[in-house]
């Protein structure tokens, strides 16, 4: 068998030198030519047989997608009903799962308890390429973990790793983390951008091919992204991050990709001294715990994924000493929270141009959806005119340029969690208003933002 050979390839525009060099020589970019396996073409009878994950031989042939028989995947629930609904609903047999998070934020607690919770039905190996094996043993341990049959194997390589992934034959199998792994077929150093993709696609092909399913633990960038190249994300079916702010107890697993089910789906944990611990009622500790009214503060009824969620909104105004007021938004985009700002100005008649303007999205999450406009505004007002609102209220809506206040997704949902939660009044676009009336719940539709700026006050 004819040895492979090594190329290097540009990771900006694919232009491939036989030997490293430091610039590109086609687009003149520094730093970017990376390692990569150069196999040779197999033998025509081959690669019909590696054309298909499940040894599937034969020329590849043109089919219909009316005459494909659909097979319903094989899903298995963990055990942990927050990780199980972020992955749809359980692990997919052969499913390929890349985990990432800032460190110490419990990517390795969670999957640990995982392995532990499935091993019972499904066998399983964690392999670690970061911790010994009695680091791995006492932090289990101390998690109170039933060890039971629980396997690891600490090991680096994927040219060993897979022949004890044959031997052993488990279900379900941890890789902690995927920058530590290396091939032998590469120089280049364990976690460059070679290593990473060449691990990973060895991994993803092992798992499509024996039907075991494989968390992949990813090491992020300072900017929060997963390090390493962005195709590692495309190879692998479901892409999951653990957010958290420091010094809080609370964790929120989002899934960003989900070949199996819906994306940006939440689930949120408490870590304690037995590890992580779902939260099944998260909207009691995004809600402030004050028994009174604040000024600056409105809820509001974001989604998340296929979950209501009820947050809180705070927003504190104060005058600013600076020629440039300050505009800062936590859990929010702050661009987005600059054009709120215009908007309330020109069509609500209330300029904050010369103070200081701080929003904050209690309990550490990120809100990425157009629902939380009207709240955020709500918010500023009642610190602009350190009056709060009428308790309990809830709001939302999407607010355009224009002044006008539009729909959004789901607002009967929105409408029956914030009942649930004993609100009693509700500002939301008219098109969200429901046609029967909902218990206990006073719903107040507005068109244009002056009128909810004046339901509010």
């Amino acid at each position: 068998m004819a040895k492979p050979r090594t190329a290097y390839v540009c990771t900006e525009c694919g232009a491939s030198a036989s030997k490293w060099q430091g610039q590109c020589p086609e687009c003149g970019v520094w730093n970017t030519m990376s390692e990569i396996v150069v196999e040779a073409a197999p033998p025509p009878n081959a690669r019909g047989a590696r054309a298909g994950y499940a040894g599937q031989g034969g020329a590849s042939q043109v089919t219909r997608l009316a005459d494909v028989v659909h097979d319903q995947e094989v899903r298995e629930p963990v055990g942990i009903g927050e990780l199980d609904r972020v992955l749809g609903g359980g692990l997919v047999q052969g499913s390929v799962v890349l985990i990432g998070g800032d460190p110490g934020i419990g990517k390795s607690t969670l999957l640990l308890q995982a392995v532990a919770a499935l091993e019972p039905r499904l066998p399983g190996l964690y392999v670690t390429g970061e911790e010994s094996l009695g680091q791995v043993s006492a932090r289990a341990k101390r998690l109170g973990l039933e060890l039971g049959d629980l396997r690891c194997l600490t090991e680096t390589c994927v040219e060993r790793i897979l022949p004890q992934l044959a031997k052993e034959k488990p279900r379900l199998v941890v890789i902690d983390s995927i920058q530590t792994m290396y091939s032998d077929q590469l120089a280049a150093a364990p976690g460059s951008v070679s290593q990473v993709r060449e691990s990973a696609a060895r991994l993803v092909r092992m798992a499509k091919e024996t039907g075991i399913s494989v968390f992949l633990v990813g090491h992020v960038t300072k900017e929060g992204g997963i390090a390493g190249p962005r195709v590692l994300e495309h190879m692998v079916d479901a892409v999951l991050y653990f957010e958290g702010e420091s010094g809080s107890r609370f964790r929120v697993l989002r899934a960003f990709k989900n070949r199996f089910g819906a994306v940006n789906e939440l689930g949120v944990f408490a870590m304690g001294e037995t590890g992580l611990r779902e939260v099944p009622n998260p909207s009691a500790i995004f809600l402030s715990g004050s028994p009174e009214p604040q000024p600056g503060s409105c809820v509001m009824v974001t989604r998340e994924g296929t979950r209501p969620l009820l947050v809180e909104a705070q927003a504190l105004v104060d005058a600013s000493p600076l020629a440039n007021p300050r505009r800062v938004a936590l859990g929010l985009e702050q661009s987005r929270l600059a054009m709120l700002l215009a908007v309330m100005h020109r069509h609500g008649g209330i300029g904050v141009y010369d103070q200081d303007v701080y929003v904050n999205v209690v309990g550490g999450i990120r809100v990425q959806e157009t629902a939380a406009d009207l709240p955020v505004l709500l918010a500023i007002l009642s610190s602009f005119r350190n009056r709060p609102l009428e308790t309990p209220t809830v709001a939302f809506g999407e607010v355009g340029l224009s002044g006008e206040i539009r729909p959004v997704p789901n607002g009967e949902e929105r409408l029956r969690e914030a009942a649930t939660y004993g609100f009693k009044r509700a500002i939301v676009a008219r098109a969200n208003a429901p046609k029967k009336p909902i218990k206990d719940l006073e719903i107040i539709p507005v068109e244009r933002l002056a009128q909810a700026l004046e339901a509010a006050q």
